[in-house]
């Protein structure tokens, strides 16, 4: 984005689905830029709070800029305190889409299965990554190497797809 000549009209995420906001997305870049775009759309999905955040992940607590992680992160808490560990499943979920200034060219969804833990754990990643533990590894995805996350994360798995399709198309 920051190629693109002049200011860059910020695209709203008004959409109800991680692929509605993906596609609404790169549509947008791929117009303002008059090239190829890829988006994406990620979030985090609890089973106990009926998938919330979802796409609303970014902004679940309402603050936006310096602040929003912690304030997202306290809030998920708080919505799961009444919540036995074992019921805390939960996903991270990526929308990648690729598309030109007039049409949507693929969507690749992917997923990383977890669970919400009581206590922030890591330094690495962002967002909910201290919260969401991977139990195969016992490690949430703020304690894992960049390598290692990627190689497992919703991000990673999607981007990997659309390479092939890339690829293949």
């Amino acid at each position: 984005l920051k190629d693109l000549p002049g200011a860059v009209e910020e695209c709203v995420e008004d959409r109800d689905t991680f692929v509605g906001n993906a596609c609404k997305k790169a549509r947008h870049y791929a117009r303002l830029g008059n090239c190829l775009a890829l988006a994406d759309d990620s979030g985090l999905c609890v089973d106990a709070l009926n998938g919330d955040p979802g796409v609303f992940s970014a902004r679940y607590a309402g603050v936006s800029g310096p602040g929003a992680d912690v304030a997202n992160n306290a809030k998920l808490l708080a919505a799961i305190k009444e919540v036995p560990p074992e019921k805390r499943a939960a996903r991270f979920v990526c929308a990648a889409a690729l598309a030109l200034p007039a049409a949507d060219l693929a969507v690749f969804v992917e997923e990383m299965e977890g669970r919400i833990i009581d206590m922030p754990r890591g330094e690495n990643g962002f967002g909910y990554d201290p919260l969401f533990l991977l139990p195969d590894r016992g490690k949430t995805t703020a304690e894992l190497a960049m390598d290692e996350k990627s190689a497992v994360s919703h991000r990673g798995k999607a981007v990997r797809k659309l390479i092939a399709w890339l690829r293949a198309n």
